[in-house]
């Protein structure tokens, strides 16, 4: 039910010019690939497997074969047709066997034509397909498992993040809390995983302050979900993160791995990684276009804007990057009910009535994308040393996210952004979900804010500010307000920017089966 009475008029004109501000950034991505998106398409074609003979340790065959195909033919007709040419003219049986020739320095790739140019876009065509045939089996598959363990029995789901480094201590810590409450599982990664530019291959057990995102470790936890699924009798969820260098290729192995949810927000690593923002958005379309296949649930960082921003001051920073999401997320096919939008409780406790205006910025969210999966974050900013403060903080927070409709709660704890937290930190922040949750799960049904009161009101300004931001951005240009620092106070230009080098504007008669297929549903 619409509690804020929200003007539809005003509610589409912040839609279209959304769409006017994001339609020059979706040309641009449209226009060029980069190594991490062909480094993608090899993947889906069935790429896997790293040198391990290198001196500077492992190296994936996909890095291998994308910078000697770039350095030798370049990447701007796609890397399949050099890749697949190579793979008949040397009668070779697997793309890994051809990283394996190329590192050995006895395969020279060149951009075919006539025949063999039709011929290696044949047998690319067909190796990506059972990729993405994978993919719509992974989909397939959860859904009969959902149908058969079932969903949690309350909304919001209760989202934890559990990370040691080491994936094995990772699924034991996961399955307790699956056991405890916990109806998703976020394995964050090791810190400064989104600056590398490669995909680390194989268990790990050695990360820092996180557990390194791999396709087996996605697998690990996924079957060890899988199995404490069972017991508790629902779909447990899992989450890990597809942004920074490397956001299509992780995407991929999500989709081959049944992941549930993926990190998946371009703002992110430019705001926050420093990545170049014409490198981040390519990415981003094509791990989108991904996520729509396989059926995951992006969540996307606007709360991040208020660890940098005043919560108050910024609050249609967050409304005006949650409609550019919501645009460039349609336009690379992902629906509504995939697109879990950000945003956080991150006011200053002691603002006047900070409550108050949690509730109006959060049921603005919920009115604005009434069928999106919204993820709603806890307080960091303003957590301190003093736990029972932080304790109490994380109360009003979840309750604020049962009182607006929240779809999933990511469950903050007293030591948050303090230190790591302890297992008894989570399995009291569990606690405090689950007393909300059964006390006052319901309790929306019976809040009506005040039509003239201030959380209407309040609503209403956020809202009208956005308008306004948006105007300006159509006006700019949305890369020109990325590098004069309109969200989360940070300026990152153009034309700089980590993985600026991996950019590469595409060529008449550039091919790419994956885009091809993702983009026709087929």
């Amino acid at each position: 039910m619409a509690l804020l009475d929200l003007d539809p008029k005003v509610v589409a004109t912040a839609r279209a010019l959304a769409a006017r501000a994001a339609e020059p950034v979706v040309s641009i991505a449209k226009a060029h690939t980069t190594v991490a998106v062909e480094r993608a398409t090899l993947r889906l074609a069935g790429i896997t497997g790293a040198d391990s003979t290198h001196r500077a340790g492992d190296v994936p065959w996909v890095n291998r074969v994308i910078d000697t195909v770039r350095e030798q033919c370049g990447l701007e007709h796609g890397v399949v047709l050099p890749a697949f040419h190579a793979l008949k003219e040397h009668n070779l049986g697997t793309l890994t066997e051809l990283a394996e020739a190329t590192a050995a320095g006895q395969i020279q790739f060149k951009l075919p034509t006539g025949k063999e140019l039709t011929a290696a876009k044949k047998a690319a065509t067909s190796a990506v397909a059972k990729g993405i045939k994978t993919v719509d089996r992974n989909r397939a598959q959860r859904d009969k498992l959902v149908a058969k363990w079932g969903d949690p029995a309350q909304r919001p789901w209760i989202y934890l993040i559990v990370a040691t480094g080491d994936i094995d201590e990772d699924v034991v810590q996961a399955q307790n809390a699956a056991r405890a409450g916990a109806d998703i599982i976020a394995v964050i990664r090791s810190t400064g995983q989104s600056l590398l530019d490669y995909v680390p291959e194989g268990a790990t057990h050695h990360g820092f302050a996180g557990t390194y995102a791999t396709q087996e470790n996605f697998r690990i936890m996924r079957a060890a979900l899988d199995d404490v699924s069972k017991e508790v009798g629902r779909y447990v969820r899992l989450t890990n993160y597809a942004s920074g260098l490397c956001m299509p290729e992780i995407a991929v192995l999500a989709g081959l791995q049944r992941l549930d949810m993926m990190l998946n927000d371009s703002m992110y690593g430019i705001l926050f990684r420093d990545i170049n923002p014409i490198r981040t958005f390519v990415d981003q379309r094509f791990s989108r276009q991904v996520h729509a296949r396989a059926g995951i649930i992006i969540n996307t960082g606007e709360d991040n804007y208020l660890t940098t921003a005043d919560a108050v001051d910024a609050a249609h920073t967050v409304t005006v990057s949650q409609l550019l999401n919501e645009h460039f997320a349609h336009e690379a096919g992902l629906p509504d009910h995939l697109l879990g939008l950000g945003h956080a409780f991150e006011i200053n406790p002691k603002v006047p009535d900070s409550f108050r205006l949690e509730l109006a910025h959060a049921l603005l969210a919920r009115e604005l994308f009434p069928d999106a999966p919204l993820k709603w974050m806890p307080p960091t900013k303003h957590m301190t040393g003093d736990v029972f403060n932080g304790y109490l903080l994380d109360g009003f927070f979840n309750l604020a996210g049962v009182l607006t409709g929240q779809s999933i709660l990511l469950v903050g704890m007293m030591t948050e952004a303090v230190v790591t937290p302890f297992l008894s930190d989570r399995d009291l922040a569990l606690q405090n979900v689950r007393y909300v949750l059964n006390a006052a799960g319901n309790l929306a049904e019976d809040f009506r804010p005040a039509p003239d009161g201030l959380i209407v009101k309040r609503a209403h300004q956020v809202l009208g500010e956005a308008v306004d931001l948006l105007e300006r951005i159509v006006d700019d240009g949305l890369l020109n307000a990325i590098a004069d620092g309109t969200f989360g106070l940070m300026k990152r230009p153009a034309d700089q920017g980590k993985g600026a080098d991996g950019v590469v504007e595409k060529a008449e008669g550039y091919f790419n089966p994956a885009s091809e297929m993702l983009e026709a549903g087929r």
